[in-house]
């Protein structure tokens, strides 16, 4: 007993818990709020119809008494004292009929309906709401709307209108909007209850992934429900907000890990360079020669850090605060007079496209390292050209198209595999299983990095044979004259 009693109690308080946090919540605030105003406007506009019924049937009940006495008043003008009592009398008779009272001047009456009237009512004039009582209901008091008409010689008419149906009209009317208010309240909550339950599930589910992302799993994602609502916009920009920090992580993970790796061994030919230096170095152009190599493995390490530096730099945003507005040509013009020496150093022929002025707001000198990146890729991997052989060659170019600025360096190397293309954009990927030639497997990381930065991207494709890489940046609005 003692158990099931301890049972019902945990529910019950577990309900209680969960209606109060109900209760709390701001979607069932904001619902009692609407439905308190929404029953107060109904309260407001059904007091204000009873009350226009209300004068409305009154000033017909007027109308009516109006009418009557106006024709009861001619009949005594025609045909004297004895004719109005004769048609009061009649009238009275009849079932559902008005109020008639024909008296002397004293007040004692010659005919009519009306049992007993309060003290002073046949000395008003105009129309007045009484209490009266009929002859055969002398226990029984009802309210009446009268007029008393003062006749030739003192006499007095009274017509009145009973005010049962008006007062029934009311009560109806009075009780059906106690029953509305009562029912939108009742529904209210209920829809109320309903949509906060709904609202809060969401809720819920959302703090639940969040919790999740908290604990480490960044995987996790908020849930959508297709309606296009508010709640799925946010979740939708979450998500991809929540898909940004998970590479950024994944990225910073990789990042470590490939430093462990990457890094060591150059770190540790230096130290082997260094010892060995110590052990059989004997004079001293053998100590210049380790110092040398040394220096050398230094200045890679460096431009690794200041890659990663700079890659760090452009995801992060900060850069954005210096942009401004430069000619894409220009840089292309600029890398491609740079270059010049280069490639024909190594045996390669240079082609340049250029549209005209293509506008691009961003860092000059971020997109510039970024198309150097892609320069140095394509002088290290192109194939050399033979006499009048013009696809040996590497191509750059700078062109316009629907509002955005490809700027593309094409060579006539190896290429990148379709399935390696978007490993190749990682951090300290390199595709070359040997590592014969120089580098650190952050260029095009570099490059993805930046045209992201300017709202663009890094586009691999083929070349036949060899590589086009292709920055998309959108252009810049032009400046209105």
């Amino acid at each position: 007993m003692i158990s099931l009693l301890s049972d019902s109690a945990a529910v019950f308080w577990r309900s209680m818990t969960a209606l109060g946090k109900l209760v709390r919540t701001t979607a069932f605030k904001l619902s009692f709020a609407y439905l308190l105003v929404f029953a107060l406007f109904a309260g407001a506009l059904l007091v204000y119809f009873a009350w226009t019924t209300r004068a409305l049937v009154t000033s017909q009940i007027a109308q009516t008494v109006e009418a009557e006495i106006t024709g009861l008043a001619e009949q005594y003008r025609q045909a004297g004292i004895r004719r109005l009592v004769l048609i009061v009398d009649t009238r009275s008779r009849r079932p559902g009929s008005s109020l008639y009272l024909v008296t002397t001047a004293t007040g004692e009456a010659l005919a009519g309906n009306v049992g007993s009237l309060p003290p002073g009512t046949l000395e008003r004039t105009g129309l007045t709401e009484i209490t009266y009582h009929r002859p055969d209901e002398a226990d029984e008091s009802r309210e009446a709307l009268v007029r008393v008409f003062r006749l030739e010689n003192g006499f007095r008419l009274l017509v009145g209108r009973d005010l049962e149906e008006r007062e029934r009209l009311h009560n109806i009317i009075t009780t059906a909007g106690h029953w509305s208010i009562a029912l939108v309240i009742v529904l209210g909550l209920v829809g109320g209850f309903f949509i906060t339950r709904r609202v809060l599930k969401r809720v819920d589910a959302m703090t639940a992934t969040t919790q999740t992302i908290m604990a480490g799993n960044f995987g996790g994602r908020l849930p959508v429900a297709g309606t296009g609502d508010e709640f799925d916009r946010l979740a939708d920009n979450l998500n991809v907000m929540l898909a940004r920090i998970e590479a950024l992580m994944r990225g910073l993970e990789e990042v470590s890990d490939n430093i462990a790796h990457d890094l060591k061994t150059p770190l540790t030919r230096l130290r082997n360079h260094a010892e060995e230096a110590l052990r059989t170095a004997t004079n001293e152009a053998a100590y210049r020669d380790a110092l040398v190599n040394t220096i050398e493995e230094s200045d890679g390490l460096i431009r690794t850090f200041n890659a990663l530096l700079m890659i760090a730099r452009a995801e992060s945003g900060h850069t954005r605060e210096t942009f401004e507005t430069f000619d894409a040509t220009e840089i292309v013009r600029d890398i491609c007079e740079l270059y010049e020496p280069l490639a024909e150093e190594n045996g390669l022929r240079l082609k340049v496209i250029t549209d005209t002025a293509l506008p691009v707001r961003g860092n000059r000198e971020l997109v510039s390292q970024a198309l150097s990146n892609l320069m140095d890729n394509a002088i290290k991997y192109a194939a050399p050209c033979s006499h009048g052989d013009n696809e040996r060659a590497i191509a750059i170019s700078a062109t316009g198209q629907e509002g955005k600025a490809l700027v593309a360096v094409a060579d006539s190397g190896p290429g990148i595999p379709a399935e390696d293309r978007m490993r190749a954009t990682e951090r300290f990927v390199r595709l070359e299983s040997s590592r014969t030639k120089p580098g650190s497997g952050l260029g095009l990381s570099l490059v993805a990095a930046v045209a992201r930065l300017h709202d663009g991207e890094l586009q691999l494709a083929d070349n036949n044979p060899g590589l086009v890489a292709t920055i998309v940046l959108p252009l810049a609005p032009r400046a209105e004259p």
